[in-house]
């Protein structure tokens, strides 16, 4: 069982930044990838971003050049940073965890995000 926390979301106003953190209840590097999604109100989970154990990332087009996925693995902590926010990023995020070898992942409750415009 892997428990995830996410926070960091809030109210901004368009242009602003924000870091979203999600932490686990084990080891990150026990981890095969952290994910973020979002789903706005009425529309489709979509995916944001992914880091690996390694390190490597990959991010959605709607965020790509504006966002950062971090990890801090002493912290078992990854990070989500957003610059220049939209209104279209107004969403809950999620963190998703996914383990070697395993076909079901782990998701935390979520941290809304509302960008004002």
């Amino acid at each position: 069982q892997v428990q995830l926390t996410e926070s960091g979301g809030g109210l901004v106003q368009a242009g602003g930044s924000l870091r979203l953190s999600c932490t686990a209840s084990m080891s990150i590097v026990s981890i095969n990838t952290m994910e973020w999604y979002r789903q706005a109100p009425g529309k489709q989970r979509e995916w944001v971003s992914t880091i690996t154990s390694t390190g490597s990332t990959n991010y959605a087009d709607s965020v790509k050049g504006r966002s950062t996925h971090s990890r801090d693995n002493a912290k078992n902590t990854v990070y989500l940073q957003i610059t220049s926010l939209k209104p279209e990023d107004t969403a809950v995020y999620y963190c998703k965890a996914s383990l070697f070898h395993r076909e079901r992942a782990y998701w935390g409750q979520g941290t809304q995000v509302s960008v004002s415009s």
